[in-house]
């Protein structure tokens, strides 16, 4: 089976987002084929759930840090994407489950994260600090794990939302290769809670001990997808 393989490089926020649901559209028109897309994010910028309340976020923070702030067309909780290879997969699954789609794509990942020398895993049912952190408009992302993502030694690694237009899925994530997401909490409200994401997150490059490049990860991507999924890009 022939698939499409786009690596969009740096966007704002507002392209990253517009682009992830044309290609989902683009699908459901029969316009293109199932798509692997990587990109990543400039400036840096905070992305938040269809379902998140702005307002538990300090924009005045936000834009004096020179960030950018976007919604998502996908459900989940806020994410800051800074250091990190982000990922998007449109492709059709009238008749597969969202949690089933959450497994291919993800064993498709961990198969990627293997050629970097990442012995990830997937998680097993759902593990949220409390049960604030289960609910859609929690904040933030990496606070815990849902079944079928991906972690290393217990601690996230990569975070996805997705959603369904039709027969067609968009599932998108973050994958860590560095630290720089645990800013964050400096956005923050106070009254929003106190979360600990140093002891449940990990990232690519301390687990490697070394930096490790988004062209790196996006080819290491790219022949996981092609291996786990028996596909061919073009």
């Amino acid at each position: 089976m022939s698939w499409t393989f786009l690596d969009t490089g740096f966007g704002t926020a507002a392209f990253n987002m517009e682009r992830d649901e044309q290609l989902a559209h683009a699908l459901q028109r029969k316009e293109i084929d199932h798509t692997l897309r990587v990109y990543g994010w400039k400036p840096a910028a905070i992305s938040i759930g269809m379902n998140q309340n702005i307002e538990e976020f300090d924009l005045e923070r936000v834009i004096a840090e020179h960030l950018d702030i976007v919604r998502r067309p996908t459900g989940g909780r806020a994410i800051l994407h800074s250091q990190e290879l982000t990922y998007s997969v449109v492709m059709r699954a009238a008749e597969i489950g969202p949690r089933e789609i959450y497994r291919i794509i993800s064993n498709a990942l961990i198969r990627g994260l293997r050629k970097l020398g990442i012995e990830a895993e997937l998680s097993g049912e759902d593990a949220f600090p409390d049960k604030r952190m289960r609910a859609p408009e929690s904040i933030p992302c990496f606070s815990g794990s849902a079944k079928y993502e991906i972690q290393y030694h217990g601690k996230k690694l990569v975070g996805s939302a997705q959603r369904r237009y039709g027969d067609v899925v968009l599932q998108h994530g973050s994958l860590l290769l560095g630290d720089d997401h645990l800013r964050i909490l400096d956005f923050i409200k106070p009254d929003s809670g106190n979360i600990d994401l140093v002891s449940r997150t990990i990232d690519a490059g301390t687990i490697l001990g070394r930096a490790v490049s988004f062209e790196e990860t996006a080819q290491a991507l790219r022949r996981g997808f092609e291996e786990s999924l028996s596909i061919t890009f073009s």
